[in-house]
């Protein structure tokens, strides 16, 4: 709860300094919130807190709010000479950001069903506002409109199947929940059932798996690249944490169930996110189904339920979300340079600045999953997991989409050093290279000691 109070009167204090003109503490006073929160996700460890009934912090929960801050600390360590040039209202960008994130700690800490969409909603809300907050331009307006479309569509279904559960269960408590399921495994009512796929359905638009994914690539696109960074990694591990908490504990006895039908979507959600991915010719879009094709990975984790799932995800969502900030971030600074995200753009890189090209090559290679980056140990682990169940042929058919992967990854880094561009060079702000380094840094070591976090939870 101390770290929600934290976030929350961070975004206020901000709010207000952005009030009175204090822009330059706008910053400084989010980072010291954000390591604040940090601080307590540390003490907290081990205690299991539970709060009302309504929320419960134990170490899954902590585990998963510790990665969402770090990565949004990041993220914000990247708006130095970004919100500025296009907004005088940065206040506004950081408060929307921190009560964002104050709803994707409630997210992945819900013990309550009702709790599961406050904090779903604290976020959407938030995220619909960022995505459209550049008023005067097209795409930002068109991205935002159509996720507050699909968001509000998705939020039916899982608002739909919340009330079919609790009309079967008379409760909204997921410990009660389970117990019913377990207590009456041969009598489960028939309300139940449908329940259940429409709470997977809505998820499933959230994460952006097949085929709940069409908003995916234009909101993405659309909206402005910082904001995508934080939708692309911070976003979807949490709601990767929410499908795990309901779904491996509370939905388990149900498992012969829902599995069949989880099983379809991971399929469909490799195929559309790896192929489409191909043809892409911008980098951010190429990204945004790349984004695609990793939640259908993660979503490995819930096709064999074993006592190790929420460690492979949290594996997983640590290397996808460090690898992913620092390809938005070169991004970012590539498209300041040349005014587009075109692979083009990224053409002699290698020549123009090294470093920026050995992180990105990093990242790439993470992301596709190449041995000693973290990428590889999370792909190996949901291969793992899948194969204990004697699944080869899903993991054969993940394998080769895998490869397809390969390709438009491998696109960057030919283009970096083996292409003829532009050889201005990009300037790189300090804080920029700051996250770049502690970014590979992570992604390396995980790569090479994936133990540190392996049994976390």
């Amino acid at each position: 709860m101390n770290i929600i109070i934290t976030i929350t009167v961070t975004a206020l204090v901000v709010l207000y300094a952005g009030l009175f003109k204090a822009k330059k503490a706008l910053l400084p006073i989010t980072l010291l919130g954000l390591l604040t929160s940090l601080a307590f996700v540390v003490s907290g460890w081990d205690m299991d807190q539970t709060y009302y009934n309504m929320m419960q912090m134990d170490n899954f929960a902590l585990a998963f709010t510790g990665i969402t801050v770090l990565g949004t600390l990041l993220i914000f360590l990247l708006t130095q000479n970004y919100f500025a040039a296009n907004s005088d209202n940065i206040a506004e960008y950081f408060t929307l950001i921190l009560f964002a994130l104050a709803g994707i700690v409630i997210m992945v800490s819900y013990k309550n069903m009702s709790m599961l969409f406050i904090g779903l909603e604290i976020m959407s809300v938030s995220l619909y506002i960022l995505a459209g907050i550049r008023k005067s331009n097209f795409a930002s307006n068109e991205a935002s409109l159509k996720y507050f479309l699909m968001g509000a569509f998705s939020t039916g279904f899982l608002l739909f199947g919340i009330t079919l559960i609790y009309g079967a269960t008379g409760s909204f408590d997921l410990e009660v929940i389970n117990q019913y399921l377990i207590t009456n495994y041969q009598h489960v009512s028939p309300m139940f059932y449908p329940g259940i796929i429409l709470v997977m359905i809505g998820l499933c638009f959230k994460i952006g798996a097949a085929p709940f994914h069409f908003w995916t690539p234009d909101v993405y696109e659309g909206a402005p690249t910082l904001i995508t960074t934080f939708m692309s990694t911070i976003v979807k591990t949490a709601g990767f944490a929410a499908f795990l908490r309901l779904f491996a504990d509370t939905f388990a006895p149900l498992h012969d169930f829902w599995m069949p039908p989880l099983m379809m979507i991971v399929c469909l959600t490799l195929v559309v996110g790896n192929v489409t991915a191909l043809f892409q010719k911008h980098f951010k879009r190429m990204l945004a189904y790349s984004s695609i094709s990793h939640a259908g990975y993660l979503l490995f984790s819930l096709i064999t339920l074993t006592g190790n799932s929420s460690n492979n995800v949290l594996v997983y969502a640590a290397a996808y979300t460090f690898a992913t900030i620092i390809a938005f971030a070169v991004l970012i600074l590539v498209k300041q340079r040349t005014g587009n995200d075109h692979f083009d753009s990224f053409n002699g890189l290698a020549s123009r600045n090294p470093f920026t090209a050995i992180v990105l090559t990093i990242a790439m290679l993470s992301l596709a999953g190449i041995p000693l980056t973290a990428g590889f140990i999370g792909k190996y682990l949901m291969f793992l997991n899948v194969m204990t169940e004697y699944k080869i042929f899903l993991v054969a058919f993940a394998i080769l989409n895998a490869l397809v992967g390969f390709y438009y990854y491998f696109r960057v880094i030919v283009a970096m050093y083996f292409k003829e561009g532009n050889e201005t060079e990009l300037q790189v702000p300090v804080q920029y290279q700051f996250v770049l380094v502690f970014s590979v840094l992570v992604t390396v070591f995980l790569g090479i000691y994936p133990s540190v976090i392996l049994n976390l939870i």
